[in-house]
């Protein structure tokens, strides 16, 4: 039979495929060339300072993971970043889910704040879209039932407890000297649920919760709130707020000559901050935070401090939380071998990730909560921050009370 022009090209092409997918099983599939990732981050509006660095860190921990060979059990693909900006709002946060699932992203990490997590995890749920939460704190982010959601870091409830607990052996330790506690806080997700937490929690220790003063984002001026903190007088100050409100907060105790027996936060937004004590260096002196943070034994850790660094930027819980989420996310594309979205959830389910710097030991699931992550203590100390509790990640130990 006589192929003409047409037919001939038609037999070739159809040939062409053929070997083509006889080919593919020897490789195992078609190997993409990318793993599109989307990176949501408030990077402007109120959060964006926040949002900024963790967009640095994840785009470190891409940078690191293409660097060394890429997603190997799909030959060597390439992480390729795909980034949101949720502009400090849950809606914008939505609006780039819907985005990024349109782009073909195969998971998310991101987006710092609760009550945009809650937001971006609910979009993403919609289409099975894996969606890592690097920092959002709010319980009600995995309490939900979604099985595309997954948090590494730990809740506000977990950090409440620890950090209720340590207060009550350090101030037993120290002879009992702080009754009283006053609570200011942010009043979005974070903030409001931190708060009712601590309250909840701190009279079963013996403590009276004098007040609770919730204020908005973003607040310029703390006058009024410091002036009802001198009225009050309370032995204790704890802040639940992000980081320029944190810090205003405290610059104006500072300037009104409030000093109470300890500023002790929880999840504060400044207080483990390099920032904060580079920049205000009294007043972040002494204070004690129950916050994330990496493990100070893992060189690992100071030499991703000393890149920061010389990016000159701060080494902020914001960037080696999404550092690490992102590098967890990426561990379990290695194991699930494919792009594929329920297989990648799949494989999240199953983590035992470790290979990372953070106090926690493998990674183990369950409803989308890292069973493992664990906060730790830092203080302000000489103008370093140092952890102080719990003793396997002690560097110094810990100053209580501030004030006799």
């Amino acid at each position: 039979m006589r192929l003409t022009p047409s037919n001939r090209r038609r037999f070739i092409a159809q040939a062409g495929a053929a070997a083509s997918a006889m080919a593919f099983p020897l490789v195992g599939g078609a190997q993409p060339k990318t793993v599109r990732i989307g990176v949501l981050h408030p990077v402007t509006g109120a959060l964006a300072y926040s949002g900024q660095q963790c967009r640095e860190g994840a785009l470190m921990a891409i940078e690191d993971i293409n660097k060394a060979g890429g997603i190997k059990s799909l030959g060597g693909a390439k992480i390729e970043a795909l980034l949101g900006d949720a502009q400090s709002s849950p809606a914008a946060g939505t609006a780039e889910i819907e985005k990024m699932n349109e782009a073909g992203v195969s998971a998310v990490v991101g987006a710092f704040a609760s009550a945009i997590c809650l937001a971006t995890t609910q979009a993403a749920a919609k289409y099975n879209l894996p969606h890592v939460v690097d920092v959002g704190v709010a319980d009600q982010i995995v309490e939900r039932g979604l099985k595309n959601t997954f948090r590494f870091g730990p809740g506000y409830r977990k950090c409440a407890e620890v950090a209720v607990a340590n207060l009550h052996v350090l101030n037993t330790a120290a002879g009992k000297p702080a009754k009283t506690v006053m609570i200011i806080h942010e009043e979005s997700l974070f903030g409001t649920g931190t708060a009712q937490l601590l309250a909840r929690e701190l009279p079963g220790y013996g403590y009276e919760v004098k007040e609770v003063i919730k204020h908005a984002n973003p607040t310029r001026d703390f006058n009024n709130i410091v002036l009802r903190m001198k009225a009050v007088n309370p032995d204790i100050v704890i802040p639940a707020n992000y980081y320029n409100e944190y810090a205003l907060l405290v610059r104006t105790m500072q300037q009104q000559k409030v000093s109470p027996k300890a500023i002790y936060s929880v999840l504060g937004g400044a207080a483990s901050s390099y920032k904060f004590v580079k920049e205000f260096p009294e007043a972040a002196n002494g204070i004690i935070d129950c916050n994330h943070w990496f493990n100070p034994r893992d060189k690992r850790s100071l030499e991703l401090k000393k890149r920061v660094e010389a990016k000159g930027l701060f080494f902020s819980y914001e960037v080696f939380m999404t550092y690490t989420s992102m590098r967890l996310l990426a561990d379990a594309i290695e194991r699930a071998k494919s792009t594929d979205r329920a297989a990648i959830i799949a494989a999240l389910e199953s983590s035992t990730f470790s290979d990372h710097i953070m106090p926690y030991g493998p990674t183990k699931f369950d409803k989308g909560q890292n069973l493992g992550a664990q906060p730790l203590m830092t203080q302000v100390l000489k103008g370093d921050i140092k952890v102080i509790i719990p003793r396997d990640y002690r560097e110094a130990d810990p100053l209580f009370p501030l004030k006799a």
